[in-house]
């Protein structure tokens, strides 16, 4: 079966289980620029650049990969959100793109199979790609409405180059995520379209969005609803929504997005909101009762957990969701499905 296809049998028996953050668990190591910095001899200071981690400290992502194995995970992503040659840019970095992705792939791969070859239970790879710093659909601009600081083909090729080296060093997805602008996302989804034909063969995507306000819509406008429906023809092998707010604020949502995406459900919300000091509070066993009432009510096929999120978050969820049953994929009514900001179905 193509991994596609496995990922669709192994959700048809339980709600599988994703990883956690990354980010916060690197700052829980104290890493000093040194760490960051290696022997790459970049001339720009390193610390805060998690992606180089994967050329300058792969044990570290290795432990914290393993660490997510070891709570339950069926599905890691790569250490890769600002593997890009926008976000690299900012640390003199962006002719490592290829070689940082490419590394990061090969240790998640390593260890998935690891773990697959324990017990027989297939494990994923999704390759990770953020949203850069960058948006298409608006301006940076206030005086200016029109300006736009990169082009759609621009970050197309951006894309191309990331996918690329995730899927060389042997993703099984790529993950589209956090995407607070859904131009971006059809630019991330276009980079893959090439890519296929480059390889000859299907890659397929997830894709996750993120809401940056209460009412349901992320930077560019969309609601939930429009969001799958100005993605949906990607066929995405999961749709969903991370980071954002808590799981207690993302409840209406996701109800919303299960009754009408027809393919795999993955959300993986924040740990609860960031306290004053930008901390994380939520204890593990909080959002793990939060996230199993969606399973609960047959919502979810796949469950992880974004920032503030860890290893032990993700056993929690585990546990708590052990028993559920996976959400069963609708089939939607036939109709012409369009999106503005807002859905619009035509008769």
């Amino acid at each position: 079966m193509s991994k596609r296809e496995q990922l669709l049998a192994a959700a048809q028996d339980r709600v599988l289980i994703f990883d956690g953050a990354f980010g916060t668990q690197i700052q829980l190591r104290k890493l000093t620029e040194e760490d960051y910095a290696g022997t790459l001899g970049l001339p720009a200071d390193q610390k805060g650049n998690n992606d180089i981690l994967a050329l300058t400290r792969p044990d570290v992502l290795s432990d914290i990969t393993r660490a997510y194995f070891e709570a339950g995970s069926d599905v890691v992503s790569t250490n890769t959100f600002s593997a890009n040659r926008i976000s690299q840019a900012d640390y003199a970095a962006e002719d490592l793109v290829r070689e940082i992705n490419v590394a990061s792939g090969r240790l998640a791969r390593a260890l998935a199979d690891e773990y697959a070859a324990k017990d027989g239970r297939p494990r994923f790879v999704a390759g990770a790609i953020g949203p850069t710093n960058k948006t298409l659909s608006l301006s940076p601009d206030v005086e200016d409405p029109g300006y736009r600081e990169i082009t759609f083909d621009f970050l197309v090729d951006v894309y191309l180059e990331q996918a690329r080296a995730l899927v060389e060093g042997g993703v099984d997805f790529i993950l589209i995520e956090t995407v607070f602008d859904t131009l971006n996302a059809k630019a991330g989804i276009m980079a893959v379209k090439q890519l296929e034909r480059e390889l000859g063969r299907a890659v397929p995507v997830m894709i996750s969005m993120t809401l940056t306000d209460l009412s349901g819509r992320n930077l560019s406008g969309h609601t939930v609803e429009a969001f799958w429906y100005a993605v949906r023809h990607a066929k995405p092998v999961t749709i969903g929504l991370n980071c954002s707010f808590g799981a207690e604020q993302l409840r209406p949502h996701v109800k919303v997005l299960s009754q009408i995406a027809d393919t795999l459900l993955m959300i993986y919300p924040n740990a609860g909101l960031p306290n004053e000091l930008g901390e994380y509070d939520e204890l593990p066993d909080t959002t793990a009762g939060l996230v199993r009432d969606w399973a609960d009510h047959g919502q979810v096929n796949i469950l992880g957990g974004c920032c503030g999120s860890s290893p032990a978050h993700i056993a929690a969820i585990a546990k708590a969701v052990a028993n559920s049953a996976p959400r069963t994929v609708p089939a939607p009514e036939p109709a012409m499905k369009l999106a503005g900001l807002e859905a619009f179905i035509a008769a």
